[in-house]
């Protein structure tokens, strides 16, 4: 089995799951919108197109004639996914899963009108007028994000009138392609966000990994660690929401699906058809397979071993703080901690807060997965990525 697989979009998530790809001999052609993007530098071939731009798509494909297509990011002209899909291209984990995630609006009413799945409660808005008639409505305090974006760009809470303009203004600087729409959502009072890793399959069953508990700051991911305790009533809700709104979007592949937890509570928050960020902690060896290589096996429909926790272990983001080409320093003191180990993406320039590593840590049965945290976060501060 050799299948050629474009990758759209080349970022760390997708460098991962190429490593597991070229594991298994298959061919990849990484595609971002700049050059030397992390995927590229270990993919085949490479290809620098804006994946809005479908024209570029269509000469992609006719170029490279994939088997596969595997979409990294929601940026992408979706309706071309579908074309594809339709010429007999298997679209990852399907053509309405990467139009349906693409637009915030499009998975929450899918969710929350058609599948009935508890969720915050929320309004749209395309215009400054629309957008304080919505927060009337949802009241304050409100979280408020661009129906597009990745990686929580343009998401705010909005805790006063005052606030308004501004969270405004970031939403659109932070929307991705040319829809200019957020939604605001009621803000939940929750305990803690957790990732739900669920892997569709083509004639299996839908499998779950254990809970991975993770902190957002600026709407991004900095820690997270698996397991997190979920009470079982509520990790099997969890369950059956994730089951439900991953048949309904079809295909094969990994899915992240985001939760707020409460303490007697659980609803429903966002869904990525991929990787997701928060998952880089299954590098730390907490589970058979990691979430890059479940993926795979699921593309290709590949058997994939029961899925349950081998030991618990907690990944910390390592963040640029300046501007220009990275230098990397500090791996010697950060690999000298026990259970450590470090990830650098080769992103080719920095800027403030960007990815550009993580830090995993692993430990033994019945450690403390907090405490494995506390762990990551010093091993990834003795470590920088900066001119």
């Amino acid at each position: 089995m050799r299948k050629k697989i474009l990758l759209l979009g080349s970022g760390e998530l997708g460098k991962e799951f190429t490593i597991a790809a070229q594991r298994l001999g298959q061919e990849v052609i990484a595609v971002d919108a700049y050059d030397g993007a992390p995927a590229q530098q270990v993919a085949h071939a490479r290809e620098v197109v804006s994946m809005l731009d479908g024209a570029a798509l269509d000469a992609l494909v006719a170029k490279h004639r994939p088997d596969v297509i595997v979409p990294e990011i929601e940026a992408i002209r979706t309706e071309r996914l579908q074309a594809y899909e339709a010429q007999g291209v298997q679209v990852v984990p399907s053509a309405r899963a990467a139009a349906f995630t693409m637009n915030r609006r499009a998975i929450r009413d899918l969710a929350a009108r058609e599948l009935g799945l508890a969720t915050a409660r929320y309004a749209y808005a395309s215009t400054p007028e629309a957008f304080r008639a919505a927060v009337r409505e949802i009241g304050l305090p409100c979280v408020v994000k661009p129906l597009m974006s990745s990686s929580g760009k343009g998401q705010s809470v909005v805790r006063a009138e005052g606030d308004l303009e501004g969270a405004w203004a970031y939403a659109m600087s932070g929307t991705r392609g040319d829809l200019r729409e957020v939604i605001v959502e009621e803000f939940i009072p929750f305990e803690s966000e957790i990732t739900l890793l669920t892997v569709t399959q083509r004639g299996g069953e839908t499998l779950f990994c254990p809970p991975i508990g993770h902190r957002q700051e600026r709407g991004d991911y900095q820690e997270s660690w698996q397991p997190h305790p979920v009470p079982a009533p509520l990790l099997e809700e969890a369950r059956r929401m994730a089951g439900a709104v991953t048949r309904a979007l079809g295909g094969a592949g990994i899915f992240g699906v985001e939760f707020f937890l409460g303490k007697d509570r659980i609803w429903f928050s966002e869904l990525s058809p991929r990787p997701h960020d928060t998952g880089m902690v299954t590098l730390a060896g907490t589970q058979p397979l990691n979430e890059f290589e479940l993926h795979l096996r699921a593309v290709l429909g590949l058997p994939i071993p029961p899925i349950a926790l081998v030991r618990p272990g907690a990944s910390a983001v390592i963040l640029a703080h300046g501007t220009g080409a990275p230098v990397v320093r500090g791996l010697e003191a950060a690999l000298a901690e026990p259970g450590a180990d470090v990830r650098i993406f080769g992103k080719p320039a920095l800027r403030p807060h960007r990815r550009m590593g993580v830090a995993l840590v692993s430990g033994a049965p019945g450690d403390d997965p907090r405490a494995l945290v506390e762990r990551a976060k010093a091993v990834a501060a003795r470590v920088s990525v900066d001119p």
